[in-house]
């Protein structure tokens, strides 16, 4: 009998560990099959990828390289940390809360939290052409500097600026891939990225998807039952249904968990494993077979490489079998160990495996009331009596949240979860239920566009806009305050109905940042700097405040400036920050390593206080980072 290695061995090619490298950095380029996909490679290279290849299907649409140089920009705001929230009820909490564009937010979060995110779940705008999404973004650049980033003539130009204010096809995809490229380089090396869609831009978000994740990372699609009694708005077909698409960041071996059922038996074999051998210890194994010898499998799938000897149901000695098995010689022996059953019903030698008590189960494509998973109406309820009415139309359940983050990471109770659609915080709410009932330390990442519920008139007079009159008579005047309130009224529920079992660390609040442009004076302020004018320079670190910046919070210029420059070199938002004072002058050492001066007034006194300071280890050898410009 050839052995596994050799079958492995006849297999390989001059290139096939270059291609595993490759293919574990860039999955993306790769097909179901495992092959290669050159064109698409060449495709990614080209400097102004504006013509569709010749051969083979590529997903090409108005705002593709536009959108795939927005994936590549840095952020152009700053993050104000609102020191009221953050300071107050949030002082201890590790949960996030950013209040702006997500796409500057995740760039903003690219440096510091790339491959930590375990899970992503995002509810976007679906493109339906009821105004529920037009292409936000402005075009920034001339017509001569557009034509000159991606090679494009007049009509391509005009073809591009024309998806703005839009709700094509192009604009959604427009829109949604830069967002989409980010996300998947915030996601772990084992992270799961779920994504709710209608059948408007299914087929369109199943191609980018598989574009920017690669095909062979596509796991499947959930339909999930968002509706008791659908409505009848279609002349054709009533729509039950919303489809969750689900990517991994990278394959692994992990199964999803759909649940658990008590008894039952599984098969070892499986077809899609890889061909390996199993040796069973002696007595390991029951069998529903005659006392005696055997030394031959009727089946063609499972090969008996010895003889068994069976007495008294069980086999007397070890014994080998060959197949297409689910586990490797360490996790039989191990579930042996912890007492699963193995069993062995007939002469085909096929063994099956029972484990002791419950057993886990992978999930269903069907997501309904049989998982505890409830529907819109559900959730409209359950935001009344938190909110009230009206606010929100199609909140999701929290339980659909749970149910998916469960399905990814059923026994890891620390994970981290982003949502850059927050919409009314379902995720949040979601995540602090899970962590009142297992005990678990989950974190989230919200994110949400300070959407008005409100517009002003030619009197100024601020009219509710459509669909935004109950929220604005309820006094929220944006989107994001009634996801960060939701998070607050949910939190003191979870608490009143968990009083007496909840976990001592539960985490029911957040930090709160917003993402804003400076203004366009401070900018010039900046480009003309003259380090003599200290004034100025006061004025300039004053701009960046809450007030310079017109918008609450209480942050200082240095807080807004520090909180920024921290993100951008790789800092998490709970970095250990320290006031030192250097003879006078009182600057933050983070982490011990890395001493930020922003402020004026730094002298010479102040360096000899700093090197004192080093020199007589009262501080550790740090880089020193001196943002004043």
């Amino acid at each position: 009998m050839i052995s596994d290695n050799e079958k492995f061995n006849m297999q390989v090619k001059p290139n096939s560990a270059f291609l595993n490298e490759l293919k574990s950095k860039l999955p993306e380029f790769f097909d179901r099959e495992g092959n290669f996909d050159l064109d698409k490679f060449k495709g990614q290279l080209k400097e102004h990828n504006i013509n569709e290849l010749s051969d083979g299907y590529q997903l090409n649409f108005i705002g593709k390289d536009y959108a795939r140089r927005q994936a590549g920009e840095m952020p152009s705001t700053v993050i104000v940390p609102d020191e009221e929230q953050n300071n107050g009820e949030g002082k201890d909490s590790k949960n996030l809360f950013f209040t702006g564009d997500n796409l500057e937010v995740l760039r903003h979060l690219r440096a510091s939290y790339a491959n930590k995110i375990d899970v992503i779940y995002i509810d976007p705008p679906y493109n339906t052409g009821n105004d529920d999404f037009v292409y936000p973004d402005n075009f920034e650049y001339s017509d001569k500097k557009l034509k000159e980033m991606f090679g494009m003539d007049d009509g391509q130009v005009e073809r591009l600026k024309s998806i703005q204010g839009k709700s094509s096809h192009s604009a959604w995809l427009t829109f949604m891939y830069p967002r989409l490229v980010l996300a998947k380089k915030l996601l772990s090396e084992e992270g799961v990225f779920f994504i709710s869609i209608d059948d408007n831009e299914i087929n369109n978000a199943t191609n980018m998807l598989n574009e920017i994740f690669g095909d062979s990372q596509y796991v499947g699609t959930f339909l999930w039952n968002k509706s008791k009694n659908p409505p009848s708005l279609s002349k054709t077909i009533r729509h039950k249904y919303e489809f969750i698409l689900v990517y991994f960041k990278n394959k692994h071996e992990s199964n999803f968990f759909g649940g658990l059922v008590e008894g039952g038996d599984s098969p070892l074999f499986n077809g899609g494993s890889s061909i390996s051998t199993l040796t069973f210890p002696e007595k390991s194994v029951t069998f529903n077979l005659p006392d005696g010898m055997y030394t031959e499998s009727t089946s063609d799938q499972v090969r008996l490489n010895t003889k068994v000897w069976i007495e008294g149901g069980t086999n007397k000695k070890e014994f080998s079998l060959t197949s297409n098995f689910r586990w490797k010689q360490e996790t039989l022996l191990k579930e042996i160990k912890e007492g699963t059953n193995i069993v062995i019903k007939s002469t085909n030698f096929a063994p099956r495996y029972n484990r002791k008590g419950s057993r886990s189960v992978i999930p269903s494509d069907i997501i309904d009331e049989k998982q505890k998973v409830g529907t819109n109406e559900d959730a409209r309820k359950h935001m009344e009596k938190l909110i009230g009415k009206g606010i929100f139309s199609f909140p999701k359940p929290a339980s659909l949240i749970k149910y998916l983050i469960e399905v990814g990471f059923h026994d890891k109770k620390d994970t981290l979860i982003l949502d850059f659609f927050a919409g009314s915080s379902t995720t949040a709410d979601a995540v602090m239920q899970l962590n009142a009932e297992d005990g678990g330390n989950r974190k989230f990442i919200m994110v949400q566009l300070p959407e008005k519920t409100y517009t002003v008139n030619s009197d100024d007079k601020e009219v509710p806009t459509k669909g935004g009159k109950a929220a604005y008579e309820a006094g929220f005047k944006s989107i994001d305050e009634i996801s960060r309130e939701r998070i607050r009224r949910a939190a003191a529920k979870i608490k009143a109905d968990n009083d007496l079992t909840l976990p001592k660390n539960f985490d029911g609040s957040f930090k709160h940042y917003r993402v804003v442009n400076p203004t366009k004076q401070t900018l010039e302020d900046i480009e003309d700097f003259d380090p003599n004018n200290t004034t100025l320079f006061t004025d300039m670190v004053d701009s960046f405040s809450s007030r310079g910046l017109d918008i609450a919070g209480d942050a200082t210029g240095e807080q807004t400036i520090l909180t920024t420059w921290l993100a951008k070199d790789g800092y998490p938002f709970n970095a250990d920050i320290k006031k030192i004072d250097f003879d006078g002058y009182e600057a933050p050492l983070v982490e011990d390593s890395r001493l930020y001066i922003i402020n004026n007034g730094w002298s010479s006194e102040n360096t000899k206080a700093l090197l004192n300071k080093i020199g007589t280890h009262q501080i550790m050898k740090c880089n020193k980072k001196v943002r004043q410009k």
